[in-house]
Order: structure tokens, then sequence, then C-alpha cells
């Protein structure tokens, strides 16, 4: 059972215990039932500390929960509500509001695999517990995009958090050239998620680098290297960029035309934050963005086939003329076998 329902048990049992006013109730007393409690979910013992129940205690008084609990010690000993119809049961919500959480804890569920929303725990404890018995058995009505299948998902968190707490890390790391895997000291600086993948950008022998999650192996932390944090701004990191590659070379501007049937799809979803709409056409429409030319970039325009064309500059312009040449001489090729 995960950490997080264990407190949730161990809160609605304090709950129960100071509402029972028939009894009075110590610290150990409240540290047995909580036991008792959590041994009749998981059928064994789960050992629960003097700490945890004062921690527990302290979390159901402040505003983190939004309980705000009002419990009192009294003859030095002895826990209580001050208040006699106190329960962490009565949550102030409206019909309104329960349906708006379950659309949203159905879409948080979504991301299962990685646990970058720990500051909502305490949230996400209250809601789950209120709210979702209410349409346990509603279907889902937001569907995002996501693959079961990918891989390196596990590694987001250890990633995470040695970014936060500015730790070296030794991953070990087979590229789909590689033959074999090899293992880099790097100083992570960001997580960045482009097309459904995760990567990281890292500085590996005092130079950038971009990894890709789904080809690690292995991490874990490095304690004898200190770490340089570098304090890279995402935002301004991949201003000038489609995707993740970054150059480090100047922005061109960069000059296209779209065909009238794929020119609502590209005004209502840019390219990029920097596109400008240049002119209407007889047959489509002009735009331009102002970028680093990379391989997300060429993987973008080469997905729009035959509805696009690049007008400048003209290097881009001929990349792009010489991978389509290449395509056809494939199919060509091809139906010339077949019909050998």
């Amino acid at each position: 059972m995960a950490s997080n329902k264990n407190a949730l048990i161990r809160y609605k049992t304090i709950d129960q215990c100071l509402r029972n006013t028939m009894r009075t109730w110590t610290l150990d007393n409240l540290i047995e039932a909580c036991s008792d409690a959590l041994y009749e979910y998981e059928g064994k013992d789960v050992y629960v500390s003097k700490r945890t129940i004062q921690l527990d205690i302290q979390h159901m008084r402040s505003d983190k929960l939004g309980y705000n609990a009002p419990i009192e010690v009294y003859q030095r000993k002895y826990y209580r509500y001050s208040e006699d119809d106190y329960s962490i049961k009565n949550i102030p919500v409206t019909d309104a509001d329960v349906k708006v959480m379950n659309e949203a804890i159905e879409m948080l569920r979504q991301f299962k695999d990685f646990s970058l929303f720990k500051e909502m725990d305490g949230v996400l404890q209250r809601l789950e517990d209120s709210v979702y018995s209410s349409n346990k058995s509603n279907r889902a009505i937001i569907h995002l995009d996501k693959n079961e299948q990918l891989k390196g998902l596990e590694f987001i968190d250890p990633i995470y958090n040695a970014i936060q707490q500015k730790k070296v890390i030794k991953i070990t790391y087979q590229s789909f050239k590689a033959r074999d895997a090899n293992i880099m000291v790097l100083h992570p600086q960001l997580l960045k998620e482009f097309n459904n993948r995760w990567f990281l950008l890292a500085t590996h022998k005092q130079k950038h680098i971009t990894l890709a999650l789904d080809r690690m192996l292995n991490i874990e932390v490095d304690e004898n290297t200190e770490y340089i944090d570098l304090k890279i701004d995402g935002d301004k990191y991949y201003k000038d960029i489609v995707g993740v590659t970054v150059a480090n070379t100047r922005a061109e501007r960069i000059e296209f035309w779209i065909d009238k049937q794929n020119a609502p799809y590209v005004i209502t979803k840019p390219f990029h934050k920097s596109q400008r709409l240049i002119k209407h056409t007889e047959d489509g429409v002009i735009f331009n963005i102002l970028v680093q030319p990379n391989f997300e970039l060429e993987r973008l325009i080469l997905g729009f086939g035959d509805a696009i064309k690049i007008q400048k500059p003209e290097r881009l312009k001929k990349r792009i003329h010489q991978k389509l040449s290449k395509a056809i001489r494939r199919y060509t090729n091809s139906e010339n076998k077949e019909n050998d």
C-alpha cells in the first residue's frame, strides 16, 4: 500500500478516535488504533511510530491538507477535538465541485508513472477519499495521448530529485547507434518532454548533452562529485527551437508555404511561437518562423508531405528536397523489384 494511502487511513482513524468522546485518548492509544486499522487493510503488522502520529496530528491541525482540525491537548496527555461536531469528513464542497474534481482526479491518474505532483499529495488524498466513490464506475471523458509501452518513465523521479537536490548522477546509457552501453557522469539540469518522449539536458565533460530517458538502463547518485548548477532557464534555452535539439547557433528566418487545405491546421497549431502569417496566395498561405534548423524541425516539415514547400533559406530548402528525392527513389526501387 502506498505511503500516502497509509497516511489517509491514519488520519481517518485519528478522526474516529477523537470523535469518540466516551473515552480518553493518549498518544499511545492513537498509535495502537492506527496500527490496528492498518493491519485490517494490509493483513500484516505495520509499524507506526510515535513521531509518525505526532506529525499526523500536526498535519491535521494545519491548513496543508485543508483540515484545520481543532485538536487540543488537555491534562498534558490526552487529545480531543475542541469542537464537539468537528470531523475531517465534513469537507465543504458542492456537487459542482465534486464533478469537476472527479474529472481532475481521473486526468491526474494518467500520470501514474511519476510523482512530480508531490506537493499535491495531501490535496489528492482528501479529494480522492470524498470524491472518487461518488462516480467510481464512470468512464473517463478526457483522454490524453500516452504511450504505455514507453520506456524510461521510471527515471523521471530520480532525475527530478537529483536536479532539485543538486546531485551528480551516473547513468548507464545506450544510444540507438551504440553497440554497447556506457556509463556517463552527468550534472543534470533540466527535464524536457517533447512528442510524448522525455529527455534530460545535462552537462557531461563540461559540454551540454541531451539524452533520451528511454535509452537509459540505470541511474545512481554520485556522492563523490560536486554538482555544477548552470541555472538554465528552460524557456530561454529552448526559445529558438522546435523540439529538443539545440545547436547553439543563431536562429534563422524560415519561410514556408502551406496549401489551402492544411493552412488552418498550421494557423491554429503553429510550428513555433515565433510563427507569423506573411500572406495569403491563390493556393495557400505563406508563414515564417525564427528558429534554429534542427532534426525535429525537419521531421515536422516532412510530415506535411506535399502540402508544404520551404521558400527560405536555400540551404534548408535543398536539404528537404534531397530527403524527398531519396524517398521517391526508395518507392521507385521498391516498385521495380515488385514488378521483376
